[in-house]
């Protein structure tokens, strides 16, 4: 009788292949070259090594996929530091809208580690930035919103940046900011549009 083969026994479990190290540069190796879902898994993991928080900026920039740079920005907001604030901000300068909102959500969520930089924010020379600014300001609860916003509207000379600013004093603006206010309109009298817009941001404000 010829020799048989030993039939397969059943029930063997397949080899898996063993998940790339979840150490710190592991994960910056996976970031930067696995697929959607793994790049997901290390922007989240990566939030136990606040060290990395400039290599999720810096991977931002040429991040696609939209849940990627989801995970990026709750874990730099989660971070919640300075050098979050500092990976976040050049993305309020880029043409990229879902990238530029993404950051300014993520900024709100940290209003102690933006605070030291919303003066500088908001005399930058771009006034695009200076409007992004001032909406983050509508979601930041942060003790000096209204001193903040006061300065827009008494300094800014951009009509743009002083009317996004009585827009957002309309929903959070304490009466401190009401001769600011009055003071906008007289600076902007040729334009109809922000004495109105002023005038109902007053009529809240005082209806508090």
């Amino acid at each position: 009788m010829g020799l048989r083969k030993p039939a397969a026994q059943d029930g063997l479990r397949e080899v898996a292949v063993r998940d790339p190290n979840r150490d710190l540069p592991g994960l910056l190796r996976q970031l930067r070259n696995g697929n959607a879902q793994e790049r997901r898994w290390a922007a989240r993991d990566l939030v136990e090594h606040p060290e990395a928080v400039s290599a999720l900026g810096d991977h931002l920039a040429r991040e696609t996929e939209t849940q990627v740079r989801e995970a990026i920005f709750t874990t730099i907001a989660a971070l919640s530091s300075a050098q979050s604030v500092q990976a976040l901000l050049p993305m309020l300068r880029s043409e990229d809208a879902q990238l530029r909102n993404g950051a300014i959500e993520a900024l709100t969520q940290m209003p102690q580690a933006v605070g030291p930089c919303m003066q500088a924010l908001l005399d930058d020379p771009d006034p695009d930035v200076r409007i992004f600014t001032v909406n983050l300001l509508g979601d930041l609860k942060h003790p000096d919103i209204n001193t903040w916003l006061i300065k827009v509207l008494t300094r800014d000379e951009h009509i743009n940046v002083v009317a996004a600013a009585v827009e957002v004093v309309a929903e959070v603006g304490t009466p401190e900011a009401v001769p600011a206010l009055q003071a906008a309109v007289q600076r902007f009298a040729q334009d109809p549009f922000l004495g109105f817009a002023a005038d109902v941001a007053i009529e809240r404000i005082e209806s508090v």
